[in-house]
């Protein structure tokens, strides 16, 4: 296992622990070097003020990196800010995007809330048979 393999591993160790001041000391350098998984749980500490003070411009600068490098937790973690208007402004057609784009490689929880937002027409056009396909996506996918 490498030096990098070793330092996420830990870091993700730690997170799990919820020694979150320790995550971030060694999951912060991961980030800056483009690792999306240590990306993705930095920007969670931002994002609810784990081991840190919340920080919600750094929450969305790491949400998006991971996200845009097609790691999928990351793109639901992205388009629930926008959903929710959680550290950014609220964004359904955003938030939609970012949910289809996990929603594809697999991620049920994007899937179902993709199929809701196609029975409502949030953020889409309302689309019984896209909701079907989803609803039936993330059941097969849970």
């Amino acid at each position: 296992m490498s030096e990098p393999d070793m330092e996420l591993a830990s870091g993700i160790a730690a997170f799990e622990a919820k020694e979150f001041a320790r995550a971030m000391q060694l999951l912060q350098p991961l980030a800056e070097r483009g690792d999306p998984r240590a990306q993705y749980r930095v920007a969670i500490m931002a994002q609810v003020g784990l081991g840190m003070v919340k920080n919600c411009a750094s929450a969305v600068k790491w949400m998006r990196a991971a996200a845009e490098q097609g790691f999928a937790l990351a793109q639901h973690g992205l388009g629930f800010m926008y959903f929710q208007g959680e550290c950014t402004k609220a964004d359904p057609v955003e938030a939609a995007k970012w949910f289809r784009l996990a929603a594809d490689q697999g991620l049920a929880g994007s899937q179902s809330t993709l199929a809701m937002m196609y029975e409502k027409g949030v953020g889409v056009e309302r689309d019984a048979a896209e909701a079907r396909k989803w609803r039936e996506q993330s059941e097969k996918t849970a």
